[in-house]
């Protein structure tokens, strides 16, 4: 099988690119045009594998994308690539409409010209597999109700918003011209090679610069957690077995409040890392104002994947935390040059960018 994966040197991306192609039995392609998030010191255990690939190609030039899925001979289009910071939503939406609409709108395009060329056999085998988010259901109540599959879209920031648009235009392709595709949306991904703006690399990265532990609000907001690797997995599953047609919630039953995953990140580096003087870094939290249009609670009800795919998660929350602390202790040559590079004073931490 030969999967075209794009946007594979950013966050997931690169972790379904090491899952699929460290295993040798299938052909890994990855278009990423390698953004400030995108990063190919993340496929670095991949990158001499004879079944890894990367053309540094943008999703919105069509033709070259058509021309790679026909050199490549794609059976599977596992589509990642996306603007996915909210604060940088806010900032400046059109990046976002130009990636997450535009972009999927013209990779649907090339997709779509290259199922029409392929015979029948490896037309019924080919699958376009759109990766949303759970932002674009709105938010919830702090004690009540899950997202599920038929959840109505209600996006609160110009980021939920454009996912939620790229969404329609899948199923779109879909109803009207017959592609075949499979959707899903996930919650709060965490764990190894995640970009530094983030919230969780933010706080392990913050604390051991001594640096303020940005929370926005009360830190009251609640997510639902998923380490990316049993994510990568969940995602192999719906682009080779899921139904055509069909959307599938991805998500940990892990919710959190913000404030209780910073000290939580705060404790565990009190045990791996302590401070001088017997301080916590809990001392470092810092409570800021409150982003625009800020989500209370998503939670994401992942029975439809677990009971037709047999997926489930394999890190509780707790593990995967110790799991991401410890790779970013052992792993400064990996988000250093990022953090010396791209974000220095306020916008890695001294102000809001990022915060909880």
């Amino acid at each position: 099988m030969n999967i075209l994966v794009t946007g594979g040197a950013g966050f997931i991306g690169s972790a379904v690119c090491r899952l699929l192609a460290g295993r040798g039995d299938v052909k890994v392609v990855n278009l990423d045009k390698l953004t400030y998030a995108g990063n190919l010191q993340s496929l670095r255990p991949i990158a001499n594998a004879a079944s890894y690939k990367h053309y540094s190609v943008d999703i919105c030039d069509d033709a070259k994308v058509l021309e790679i899925l026909r050199r490549e001979e794609i059976d599977t289009v596992m589509h990642l690539a996306a603007e996915s910071h909210v604060d940088r939503s806010i900032d400046g939406p059109g990046a976002f409409i130009e990636t997450n609409v535009v972009g999927t709108f013209r990779l649907l395009n090339a997709a779509l010209s290259y199922w029409r060329e392929l015979p029948s056999g490896k037309q019924e085998r080919f699958r376009f597999h759109h990766v949303s988010t759970d932002e674009v259901f709105g938010d919830l109540p702090f004690d009540d109700g899950v997202f599920t599959e038929e959840t109505p879209y209600a996006p609160s920031s110009p980021y939920s918003a454009s996912k939620a648009a790229s969404d329609h235009f899948v199923r779109a392709w879909h109803e009207t011209y017959g592609l075949p595709v499979v959707l899903s949306n996930c919650s709060n991904n965490y764990g190894p090679f995640h970009f530094p703006e983030k919230l969780i690399p933010l706080v392990i990265l913050n604390a051991l610069d001594e640096q303020p532990l940005p929370v926005y609000g009360k830190g009251a907001n609640i997510r639902d957690w998923l380490y990316v690797e049993d994510h990568a997995r969940a995602l192999e599953l719906v682009a080779t077995k899921g139904q055509v047609g069909q959307s599938y919630n991805i998500g940990g039953r892990a919710e959190r409040t913000n404030l209780g995953v910073v000290e939580a990140i705060c404790d565990l580096l009190d045990e791996r890392r302590p401070r001088g003087g017997g301080k916590s870094y809990r001392d470092l939290i810092t409570f800021v104002a409150d982003r625009p249009g800020h989500d209370r609670r998503y939670a994401i009800d992942p029975a439809k994947i677990e009971r037709e795919l047999g997926w489930r998660a394999e890190h509780t929350f707790e593990s995967g935390l110790a799991r991401t602390i410890d790779w970013y202790l052992e792993n400064e040559w990996w988000w250093g040059p990022i953090r010396r590079e791209h974000y220095r004073g306020e916008r890695l931490g001294e102000g809001v960018k990022g915060a909880a």
